[in-house]
């Protein structure tokens, strides 16, 4: 058997009379949720050997990648935006983008935190790591959206998928005058401003809908038509979203889970996300949640509660 630490997140099931049933991916606290729930398990360990069983994911993987990877020892894991970056002693940095449907299996962990026997390898187990401690890590991705790459450890801010992403909404250059400097002016809604990652790295969907909730920002009022105060309102209402979300494990929507196999929970915590035609939760608000679609995502709000 082996515990899956997965970022596979799917919709939860809609109140009566909704119609949301699509993929999404997973978002910044599914990612470190992810890449928390390996760190015990792989930092200063060696990677014995590397078996890499296909040419590629969503992209072709580096040249001789399994050869690169085998003998070093990762030195840390860590996550920028929705990729999780492992240092290795070589000098490269492994990204890793677990994309819709990808899941890092782990068994033989020598902590005791997983199920000790390895299962046989399975039709998509793509790229496997055997620990010099005896875990054995597996990339695992039946619709291989995710992806791998390998880069120079010093280089990794001008890699072709990292240099465009603004700050990181938990790090201290997110803060109020940044956000709203780089909203005042924009005549896009409020909501795809928040998931554009040139401005703000790792926010999705279902986070952003849900500080907007918070906030009681409608998702599509034009960022120059929002008040000062509410734009900077913005800032700490992400974080305690993030925040939260993270110390819930994330949001298991369908087949999410943490690094011990349990099911993440913040899903219970939605206010909006996923919610069309349930009541608010807000207290006397009488509405109904309301979706629209908004560049092909779909956003969940109150039309009494948000304006």
């Amino acid at each position: 058997m082996r515990r899956a630490i997965s970022a596979a997140c799917r919709f939860v099931t809609a109140p009566k009379g909704a119609q949301q049933k699509s993929n999404t991916m997973p978002e910044l606290p599914e990612v470190e949720t992810v890449m928390r729930g390996l760190a015990p398990a792989m930092e200063g360990d060696v990677i014995k050997l590397a078996h890499v069983n296909r040419p590629d994911l969503r992209w072709p993987f580096p040249t001789q990648m399994a050869k690169r990877l085998t003998g070093q020892r990762i030195q840390r894991l860590r996550r920028r935006s929705k990729y999780i970056l492992v240092d290795l002693s070589s000098g490269e940095t492994l990204l890793m983008h677990l994309g819709m449907s990808g899941r890092i299996l782990v068994s033989g962990d020598p902590l005791g935190r997983f199920v000790q026997n390895h299962a046989a390898i399975g039709k998509h187990d793509h790229v496997i790591f055997h620990m010099e401690k005896g875990t054995r890590v597996t990339f695992n991705d039946p619709r291989r959206f995710g992806a791998m790459d390998l880069m120079q450890t010093a280089a990794c801010e001008s890699h072709r998928l990292l240099r465009d992403i603004g700050p990181e909404p938990l790090g201290n250059a997110f803060d109020e005058p940044y956000f709203f400097n780089h909203i005042k002016t924009r005549r896009a809604p409020i909501k795809s401003l928040m998931l554009d990652q040139s401005l703000v790295a790792g926010l999705g969907n279902i986070y952003v809908c849900e500080a907007l909730f918070r906030a009681g920002i409608a998702p599509h009022r034009a960022g120059f038509r929002l008040a000062p105060k509410r734009i900077k309102s913005l800032v700490p209402i992400i974080r305690d979203v993030l925040n939260e979300a993270i110390a819930a494990g994330g949001s298991s929507l369908r087949d999410f889970r943490q690094a011990d196999g349990e099911l993440g929970y913040f899903q219970h915590q939605f206010d909006v996300y996923g919610r069309e035609g349930a009541p608010c939760n807000a207290s006397a608000c009488k509405s109904l949640i309301r979706r629209i679609q908004q560049s092909g995502r779909s956003s969940f709000y109150c039309p009494s509660c948000q304006t």
